[in-house]
């Protein structure tokens, strides 16, 4: 086991700057905090719970573990390598209950303990996870017990009497197949292992690290909304409060990659704080403001202060960029130009940080200029990655695999968690709800269904209008007193043959509602098209996938693509998504190796964005 030696130091963040942003994020979140930090990844003892003892046995306070396990890592790997199992076996069927721990030496600090604590941070993990210090249970930030969810970071503040210089962290972690709980195509009760659903990858996905906070701080998150007319940006932030008085919040915009001299743009805002946490919006402008998009990615860099009246300041830091995404008749306009929006769907299934980082210069490679993230969380520097490099974003909240009222709160709960945590990226323009009705099956039957779904359709465009929203991706889109309760009208065409891919896209371009997808495109009151809004062939190909026929070979694949997206661009079509970047499982349909990147079609296959047919 690492345990870190009594007389040493957290690491210095600041000690590892890059050339370009400041501060090299190593840790598995957007926004930095210029503090000192300890990882506590690596080897932790571990132990099955079959029976699921360990709460009443009271294993927090003193237990014989069996074996060792890798952190982060995965529920299902830590089961294989303790029971000597080959690999992608099924590990669990109904219920898994696993423990961890490991002990850790308290770092000496130089922050003064009465402005400075200790905090607990997960990067990812769950879906249920119970933590407790030297026996004592630990409570998240917002409250829980008990923290649902595996796709989101959650923290604890570690109290002073709950401290000693050898702490042992101890971590239960449960997972069920139950269908409400959001679980995209991992397998459940509903949907089994094979075809297009895959193993459950639960548990320790994510590092875990001890930091230094302020008592009185910015917590690291905070949303953008630029408005590219008048050169303002609404920044979203959250404050984090111990000690209620008056405090000063200080923005400061830089160049990116601008260490020194005067910023671009500085702000005070004067804000009497209570105790607790807040939330709270304020404007800055940034006259002269230079616009991101794929082909120029400007980012800024933004240092935000709250300085308490002392003089001591918590102080956090990203990058953001200025863009606006519209929906206008036919097309998607990007800071007020129209776009063709060259896709691919991802799946990046149990890829490492390192892995998707080369998936998505490969991806770049391929010619796309939107990556589809399809109904799963990823590692939160890779959208930072896509800011950088210049690639849009379609996410996705992971479904339930049932329709219920407790699935709609549990998928509300994973959107809300998804959005404090995603709101920074200029690169993510796109979200959808739900996907081809899983979570959703009796959208077309049920008034609460399709209720809950509007609500959250206008709930995101007054809340967060920097992002377009799709309400369920692929068909049945609701339509209320003949409004189309999505930004786009998509539709998922499967079909190896080359006529009627050309018949389906004429149907789609001249607005036929049906006999487009496997299901109606539009349900609820009557729609008409009548080029309102735009069309997204959002799911196309999969070519080398059994079910959806297609060629294997890749220089028949490679034609194929060639072909079908010729055709595409003969409609008034606004952008279309390739099925898919890799293979993944049963699936052997991706373009490029899941391990090193390497393309397996010629580099720019899918760029047609030169191919203007109006």
């Amino acid at each position: 086991m690492n345990l870190y030696h009594p007389e040493s130091d957290f690491k210095e963040t600041t000690e590892e700057k890059t050339k370009k942003n400041g501060f090299l994020n190593e840790l598995p979140r957007a926004v930095s905090r210029p503090n000192t930090y300890v990882l506590l990844d690596g080897e932790w003892n571990f132990s099955h719970d079959p029976e699921d003892r360990g709460l009443r046995d009271r294993w927090y306070l003193g237990h014989t573990y069996d074996h060792k396990a890798q952190w982060p890592g995965s529920v299902e790997n830590h089961l294989i390598e303790a029971k000597g199992l080959q690999p992608n076996t099924q590990t669990w069927n109904d219920k898994v209950v696993v423990w961890y721990e490991r002990e850790f030496v308290l770092p000496k600090r130089e922050e003064p303990l009465y402005c400075c604590l200790f905090q607990l941070t997960f990067g990812a993990c769950g879906y249920e996870t119970t933590v407790w210090l030297n026996g004592h249970l630990l409570k998240t930030i917002e409250g829980e017990e008990v923290h649902y969810g595996e796709y989101t970071s959650f923290s604890y503040e570690l109290q002073e009497d709950m401290l000693s210089p050898v702490n042992r962290l101890t971590v239960r972690i449960a997972d069920t197949m139950d269908a409400d709980i959001p679980r995209g195509k991992q397998e459940s009760h509903v949907y089994k292992r094979g075809g297009i659903w895959y193993q459950t990858y639960s548990g320790a996905v994510r590092s875990v690290w001890l930091e230094t906070v302020e008592r009185n701080r910015l917590r690291s998150r905070f949303g953008v909304v630029s408005i590219v007319e008048d050169q303002l940006v609404r920044f979203h932030l959250t404050t984090r409060i111990h000690d209620p008085g008056h405090y000063t919040l200080r923005l400061s915009v830089y160049e990116r990659g601008q260490e020194t001299g005067m910023p671009v743009a500085t702000s005070d805002y004067q804000l009497l704080l209570e105790a607790g946490q807040k939330n709270q919006r304020v404007v800055v402008e940034v006259p002269g403001a230079k616009l991101w998009s794929p082909e120029e990615p400007n980012l800024y860099r933004l240092e935000a202060g709250l300085i308490a009246s002392d003089g001591h300041i918590s102080q956090i830091e990203a990058h953001f960029g200025l863009r606006k995404i519209e929906a206008r008749g036919r097309f998607v306009y990007l800071n007020n130009s129209k776009i063709y929006l060259d896709g691919i769907l991802y799946q990046p299934g149990t890829a490492t940080y390192e892995e998707m980082k080369k998936h998505m210069y490969a991806m770049k490679e391929l010619g796309c200029n939107l990556v589809r993230v399809h109904i799963a969380g990823v590692d939160p520097r890779i959208y930072n990655l896509a800011d950088e490099i210049g690639m849009l974003l379609w996410v996705e909240v992971p479904s339930p695999h049932s329709s219920t009222k407790i699935s709609r709160q549990n998928h509300w709960a994973e959107l809300q968690r998804m959005l404090a945590l995603m709101e920074t990226h200029p690169s993510v323009i796109i979200w959808s709800l739900y996907n081809e009705d899983w979570g959703i099956q009796d959208i077309a039957t049920n008034p609460d269904t399709r209720q809950y779904i509007i609500d959250t359709y206008h709930y995101m465009h007054i809340n967060h209008p920097q992002f377009l929203v799709v309400d369920n991706d692929g068909w049945q889109h609701i339509s209320l007193e003949g409004k189309l309760k999505s930004d786009l009208l998509t539709a998922h065409i499967y079909t190896p043959d080359f006529d009627r891919w050309r018949e389906l896209l004429g149907r789609l371009a001249e607005g036929h509602m049906e006999g487009v997808a496997v299901l109606p495109l539009v349900i609820g009151d009557p729609f008409f098209y009548r080029k309102q809004v735009p069309l997204l062939v959002s799911e196309w190909g999969g070519f080398g996938f059994a079910d959806y026929g297609g060629p294997s070979d890749s220089e028949d694949r490679t034609e194929k693509i060639r072909q079908f997206k010729r055709e595409l661009r003969k409609h008034p079509i606004a952008g279309d998504i390739y099925t898919q970047a890799t293979n993944i499982e049963d699936e052997r349909n991706g373009l490029l190796d899941p391990h090193s990147g390497e393309l397996s079609v010629p580099p720019g296959l899918l760029n047609t964005r030169n191919d203007s047919t109006d």
